[in-house]
């Protein structure tokens, strides 16, 4: 047993090695604690009620694989337990091992926009002008397709059923492919800020392409290369000079975006000033704007991930009993992470004899 995914296969389930250690009879925590940190012995049989215990295949403790998103980056709110944060990052490691066992057979989509250095000289802002333009996309135009558009220069887009304490995250997998996992929950111009902010993340702080200084502030980059990403200076600006109340629901239309990102974006770029700004948000607020806005924007739908499933299930013929050998994972988690509504082409396949 691989004390690793031992580890994994307990916090995914919910359990303390103190509790876990309570429901199986004959394990101690100590031993259980002395087994997690790579020195200790569990006998076969103890090693056997924990897999049964816990419900997943006795493939995966067996499985000599990494399983991390040491260079992830999230939006989650300061109030989240350390229980929600594990459990969350859990799930989206889950989706990174599954998306590396699909790239045995499946080449993915080549990655196509340009991570650049900030630490360089390049703002954010200018980082968001050189993708657009990298993946064809003019600076006077809406981005309408914006899901489509990201996973067809090689990022993996998942949508997670998740608690409204996270927005969204982005990491690399060990593999090396570039994936953002979004919360399903929320409304469409609240995902679309939060895959461009993840996008953002990806190009400016991926340490494996760049060392990035600890003193800079990733998240207002982010935020910034978002803003300009969705709403270019020189093509809104002109909109935001004599803002009013009356303009927010146009403007959102057209950009996609939310009201009170608009609101920012015309502070950020000095079209108001902070009492105009302070005068926005109030009137947000009294008009219940700030807990839902009018207008539901669109958004695509994620492609990549469900049709790669989709090709083992259709081309290959594979079974959910298939689908379990081949990840290594309990019916109840392919139940669930397989659970969308998605489809996409891949570039090749490679198909490996029996």
């Amino acid at each position: 047993m691989n004390y690793k995914q031992l580890i994994f296969a307990r916090e995914f389930r919910g359990y303390t090695q103190t509790a876990l250690a309570k429901s199986i009879k004959g394990l101690s925590q100590s031993n259980l604690s002395k087994f997690e940190k790579g020195f200790g012995v569990l006998s076969d049989e103890i090693q056997n009620k924990i897999m049964d215990f816990l419900d997943f295949p006795v493939e995966f403790f067996s499985k000599e694989v990494e399983i991390s998103i040491a260079n992830s980056n999230y939006r989650k709110k300061t109030t989240i337990s350390k229980t929600q944060a594990q459990n969350f990052e859990n799930k989206c490691k889950l989706i990174g091992l599954i998306i590396d066992d699909f790239s045995e057979s499946i080449d993915w989509v080549d990655f196509n926009f340009a991570a650049l250095n900030v630490e360089e000289g390049y703002s954010p802002q200018y980082v968001a002008q050189y993708n657009r333009k990298k993946i064809g996309i003019s600076l006077d135009k809406p981005m309408r397709n914006i899901v489509s558009l990201i996973e067809s220069n090689g990022i993996i887009i998942y949508e997670i059923d998740e608690i409204e304490k996270f927005d969204g995250i982005s990491f690399i997998t060990d593999k090396g492919v570039p994936v953002i996992i979004i919360n399903k929950n929320f409304s469409n111009d609240r995902k679309r800020f939060t895959i461009a902010h993840e996008l953002g993340h990806i190009l400016m702080h991926n340490e494996n392409n760049y060392p990035v200084s600890p003193s800079r502030n990733k998240e207002k980059e982010a935020d910034e290369f978002a803003s300009e990403f969705l709403m270019p200076k020189d093509a809104i600006k002109s909109s935001l000079r004599y803002l009013k109340m009356k303009d927010l629901v146009d403007l959102k239309s057209y950009w996609l975006t939310s009201m009170s990102s608009i609101i920012r974006r015309a502070k950020d770029l000095n079209c108001i000033d902070k009492n105009r700004y302070t005068y926005f948000m109030i009137e947000m607020s009294r008009s219940g704007f700030k807990k839902k806005e009018p207008v539901d924007v669109y958004i695509d739908n994620p492609t990549c991930f469900k049709n790669a499933y989709n090709l083992f299930k259709e081309e290959l013929e594979y079974s959910t009993e298939d689908f379990m050998k081949y990840t290594c994972l309990p019916r109840d988690i392919i139940n669930e992470v397989f659970s969308l509504d998605n489809q996409v082409k891949f570039k090749t396949i490679r198909l490996y004899p029996n």
